[in-house]
């Protein structure tokens, strides 16, 4: 099955548009865990185990998993989500960016080494970074659109030049992932929930492209207005939460408070279709 493919059964059958963020951070973990970084396989698989009949996709982070030296943990956790929760696709959240060869390299990793189903990417390099992933076909990648943190402003609300009406940088990647880099139909666009009018934007010019939308929950993005501006017929939406989910409780029923969350912003999503 394609990520396409994969992403659709799971969000027909858990009822979902909500993606579980892995990010694991060993100083919040609880107490019979915390501050143990060999432990993050043992907190993430409990998370997954807890929510895998609420989410459309799991996006662990690698740089949670790099930054403690745990991507052995991280290939465990992969291997424990396809064999625990198979019909929901893993986007494997890396965003990489560089040079065709160091490209195929990074496809490498994300797509053999760690069978995710998706990876996100930078575009600033242009399409022959991109390229190497779209070699994997069936694989999905998600390119940085429209991102929620406020540097994003420096770059991406930018004129490709000073003639009045042409396109913001974000809305040119945009229209390059809907069109012409998009040749076997494996793209998708990352836009953030804190700019629900600039993901209207974004569904306007890329209306069938799966938009991955991080920060609603801890960042403060409105799911409501996210679900309203990004939904569309034959445009699916991924909306990502991750510390509200992870770090429900500092307890041991840390998992059980995961999937209260989980349920909670699974049904306000839910509720917010047009």
């Amino acid at each position: 099955m394609t990520f396409l493919d994969m992403l659709r059964d799971a969000s027909a059958q858990n009822n979902s548009m909500l993606c579980v963020g892995l990010d694991p951070e060993p100083t919040r973990f609880p107490a019979a865990l915390k501050g143990d970084a060999r432990k993050i396989y043992d907190f993430c698989a409990a998370i997954v185990d807890a929510t895998a009949d609420l989410a459309c996709s799991f996006k662990p982070q690698i740089a949670y998993f790099a930054a403690h030296g745990a991507e052995d943990q991280l290939e465990r956790l992969m291997q424990h989500m396809r064999a625990n929760a198979p019909h929901v696709p893993v986007i494997l959240d890396a965003k990489r960016g560089d040079i065709g060869s160091t490209a195929e390299q990074y496809a490498k990793e994300a797509f053999e080494r760690y069978g995710a189903d998706a990876v996100t990417l930078s575009p600033f390099m242009g399409f022959d970074s991109i390229a190497p992933y779209l070699a994997y076909h069936g694989k999905g990648a998600f390119l940085l659109c429209r991102t929620s943190n406020p540097g994003g402003d420096d770059l991406q609300i930018q004129r490709l030049s000073s003639v009045e009406g042409e396109p913001l940088l974000y809305e040119h990647v945009a229209r390059l992932a809907q069109g012409p880099w998009n040749r076997n139909g494996q793209l998708g666009l990352v836009v953030g929930a804190t700019y629900p009018q600039e993901i209207e934007r974004v569904r306007g010019i890329a209306p069938t492209l799966p938009l991955l939308i991080p920060g609603v929950g801890a960042q403060g993005g409105d799911a409501v207005a996210t679900v309203r501006a990004g939904l569309r017929e034959g445009g699916p939406i991924i909306v990502n939460s991750s510390r509200s989910i992870l770090y429900a409780s500092g307890g041991e029923d840390f998992a059980s408070a995961a999937r209260t969350e989980a349920e909670r912003t699974r049904a306000v999503l839910e509720a917010a279709r047009p």
